[in-house]
């Protein structure tokens, strides 16, 4: 696991600021503190910050050359069949035990074709000085992510934004695109980010600069997989053999790892198969502990911890420790995320760094096997429909009755979130209850199109919601929200669920498989019989969160007060600041729950306050 970073002419002038190198080190030390190395020339310097997870030895610190020493090659993340790689090579003069070094003989033979090969979670870069060609290349769901800029001839490229920043002339214009999906996702879908400069190369792709020419080439496609026909007992039985491989894969490091549990069925999974491939008493374990008795999980995750026989770390995420996070999420990373998970997740990472270097977290198993309550409101959907316009009238108004709470994910939030979407188009209501909750009103300009990735036509509405999660809020909200939390204290976060033959699997099983009658994740939760209790398997999912909404009534009012002034926003004219005001007036009021709408404009205004 690493910080990778460089700069390249590709028509072979000298790069204008090479000394700007050691800065944009600087800026990812984080992601790579045990070790540093550089390749500089004239037209291309590339950097490398390492966090020494396979071979531990200096030997494998980045980036590497083939013999000739005109490719080089350095990645971030781990390459899982690294081993059947190197084998296929046994000529090859490797220096290290590397997993990322057998990149470089597989590409030599295949070309930028050789990431197809590639079981893993990276983003690299590769500088083929023969042709001057540089490859940027992401692994397939966007685990690891690399961003990139053109400045004239020059491409800066970085596993992180604020890397990218350091560079003299890089222009900040705001992209009022990526502005506008941010306010009604809470993210910025890729390959945009809220700079008009600087683009991500997205998930599942590498794009290959040569002579001031950019080709994206995409060599994943989820959306290209068909439905296969079969029976249950063979979907539960291909599952269970395919969620084991993944584990044994991910737990192979030469450093400690652990597990972020909450109690819950997927990280119970990951952790029992962790113990069960390391051995008992080898895994530690991290549970996030709050005073609000609705998010905390700890005492599920501690009993669960007792059962598997793991070192189990509760950690404390009370206000005061949720408000150090945010300053440190807030000022560390340069984009901004209105999913307050990230808090949480930053503290457990800190916690676990004393420990381990690796964590398995459960990522992709909602979006890959059906586990969120909307794929049960888009079922329920057509049947309310249906029903006779008085009668959807009179459930619409005693709804809109039920008193507004502070506690996390309840019925009446959840019952007005449908009413209140049921009826649209299943794409518009997705994103209604996916969304921010900010209403058209908060835009001072028209907005553009959402970005949203391509879907196939005519698709089964639940099947097209699912993969447009994958492809959408799993791949540019909660990836990012962990890698870098994670990262931010230097742990690598691997998530087996998004295996590569995992993945495959998941995206041919029909919905009636994932989604059984109204019962969500059905194939994932008989799988998992093998391994769980019942209790933890079918306990109600909550998931990891953060009590906003009273926090933004009580220890953090002050700042909602300085950041969502009325004279601030109209300053900036980015947001519709009489609507701002209402919002808060209502959420205040105990009117309404705005946590949500709120929180988004919240790390907006700490984004803008930071890195414009």
């Amino acid at each position: 696991m690493c910080g990778i970073y460089g700069m390249v002419a590709d028509n072979g002038s000298a790069l204008r600021y090479p000394s700007v190198l050691d800065e944009m080190g600087a800026a990812l030390r984080h992601r790579g503190p045990d070790g540093h190395a550089a390749f500089t020339h004239p037209d291309a310097v590339i950097g490398t910050e390492r966090l020494r997870i396979i071979d531990l030895h200096e030997r494998a610190d980045q980036p590497f050359a083939a013999p000739g020493s005109q490719v080089w090659l350095e990645c971030n993340g781990e390459i899982y069949n690294a081993a059947s790689i190197r084998a296929r090579y046994p000529q090859y003069p490797y220096r290290s035990h590397s997993d990322v070094e057998t990149i470089l003989p597989l590409y030599l033979e295949r070309g930028a074709a050789a990431v197809e090969e590639l079981d893993g979670m990276f983003g690299l870069a590769i500088w083929d000085d023969r042709t001057r060609t540089l490859i940027l290349a992401r692994d397939r769901a966007g685990e690891k992510p690399l961003f990139y800029a053109r400045i004239g001839h020059e491409i800066l490229f970085a596993s992180e934004l604020q890397c990218i920043l350091r560079y003299p002339d890089l222009p900040r214009d705001l992209d009022d695109a990526a502005l506008a999906d941010y306010l009604r996702l809470g993210y910025v879908p890729e390959p945009r980010t809220m700079f008009r400069a600087i683009r991500r190369v997205e998930a599942g792709t590498y794009v290959r600069f040569r002579e001031d020419s950019e080709q994206v080439v995409r060599y994943w496609d989820p959306s290209s997989f068909e439905i296969e026909p079969r029976s249950s007992s063979n979907a539960v039985k291909t599952l269970r053999e395919l969620m084991e491989a993944a584990v044994r894969k991910q737990v192979i490091a030469d450093v400690p790892v652990g597990v972020f549990i909450s109690g819950g069925m997927d990280s119970s999974i990951l952790a029992t198969l962790a113990a069960q491939t390391i051995g008992v008493g080898k895994v530690h374990t991290f549970s996030a502990q709050f005073a609000e008795k609705s998010y905390d999980e700890s005492g599920d995750a501690a009993i669960l911890a007792r059962q598997i026989g793991t070192q189990h770390v509760p950690v404390r995420s009370d206000e005061a420790a949720l408000l150090e996070a945010l300053q440190n999420v807030t000022t560390r990373v340069a984009e901004p995320l209105a999913d307050p998970a990230i808090l949480p997740t930053f503290l457990l990472a800190r916690a676990a760094r004393q420990h381990v270097k690796v964590i398995l977290s459960g990522e992709g198993a909602d979006e890959l096997f059906g586990g969120y309550p909307t794929y049960l409101g888009h079922k329920v959907a057509p049947l309310y429909d249906a029903l006779p316009a008085p009668i959807r009238a009179a459930i619409r108004k005693a709804v809109s009755g039920l008193r507004a709470s502070d506690r996390k994910v309840t019925i009446e939030f959840l019952l007005k979130k449908f009413v209140a979407d049921a009826e649209r188009p299943w794409i518009e209501r997705h994103m209604a209850w996916f969304g921010t909750g900010l209403s058209d009103r908060i835009h001072v300009k028209p907005p553009s199109a959402l970005t949203l990735p391509e879907l196939p036509a005519n698709a089964d509405p639940l099947a097209a919601a699912m993969l447009l999660d994958y492809r959408s809020y799993l791949r540019d909200n909660l990836l990012v929200k962990v890698d870098r939390a994670t990262m931010l204290s230097s742990v690598e976060a691997r998530a087996p669920f998004l295996d590569r033959d995992l993945t495959r699997f998941a995206l041919t099983l029909p919905t009636s498989v994932r989604v059984k009658r109204l019962e969500t994740k059905w194939v994932l939760k008989k799988a998992a019989e093998k391994w769980l209790p019942k209790d933890v398997i079918y306990r109600r999912k909550r998931g990891l969160s953060v009590p906003v909404a009273s926090w933004l009534n009580g220890g953090l009012r002050g700042e909602v007060d300085r950041l969502l002034d009325p004279a601030r926003l109209q300053s900036q004219g980015l947001v519709n600041a009489p609507y701002v005001g209402e919002l808060l007036a209502a959420h205040r009021a105990h009117r309404a729950n705005h946590a949500k709408p709120l929180w988004a404009l919240v790390m907006l205004q700490y984004w803008l306050e930071r890195w414009t």
